[in-house]
């Protein structure tokens, strides 16, 4: 199938600004000619990653989750700051998140986990060569984070998507990448 002309943005007005993300309302002309207003939400990326402290296991953590009001298991993610290059998120959030520093990072891939409106991309990232963090270093957590870090066997953590101990579907696609 071609590929047709792209959307041709005609407005764009923005109706919500918060800390993590934005709302936009697009006016656009589709290929086909019809006009729409499209509700997006624009995010600046985010980093997810997969830290492997040895062959064959991975470091989770459990995280009290406010929108579904429980603790769920996930891989570790955090944003990009605006020009922060994000294999340098990613180092960072490993730092905050488990208390680990990776000595290598190589990225995976990015991926978008909702386009139908929204604009955020995951970019995953395996990290390895775990140590603790160098002296001085000034990583920490947000102040809205509950984290509690557990290493596990991979076989471990994908039982827990069979069993649906694991619901975060970043999670789900990350431990995809790594056990493929």
């Amino acid at each position: 199938m071609p590929e047709s002309q792209p959307a041709e943005l005609l407005e764009r007005r923005s109706v919500y600004e918060g800390r993590i993300f934005t709302v936009t309302v697009d006016r656009v002309r589709l290929p086909s000619g019809h006009t729409i207003d499209l509700d997006i939400v624009r995010h600046p990326g985010s980093v997810v990653l997969l830290p492997v402290p040895e062959p064959g296991r991975i470091i989770l953590i459990r995280q009290y989750r406010y929108t579904l009001d429980r603790w769920i298991w996930e891989l570790p993610a955090g944003g990009v700051k605006p020009g922060e290059d994000p294999a340098a998120a990613a180092a960072r959030e490993c730092e905050e998140e488990i208390g680990l520093a990776p000595g290598h990072v190589a990225r995976l891939g990015g991926y978008f986990p909702t386009p139908g409106f929204c604009d955020e991309e995951m970019i995953f990232f395996r990290c390895d060569q775990l140590r603790p963090p160098a002296e001085g270093s000034r990583a920490q957590r947000d102040v809205d984070e509950e984290i509690e870090p557990r290493t596990m066997s991979m076989d471990e953590a994908l039982a827990l998507i069979k069993s649906g101990g694991i619901v975060d579907l970043k999670t789900v696609a990350g431990l995809a990448l790594l056990a493929g």
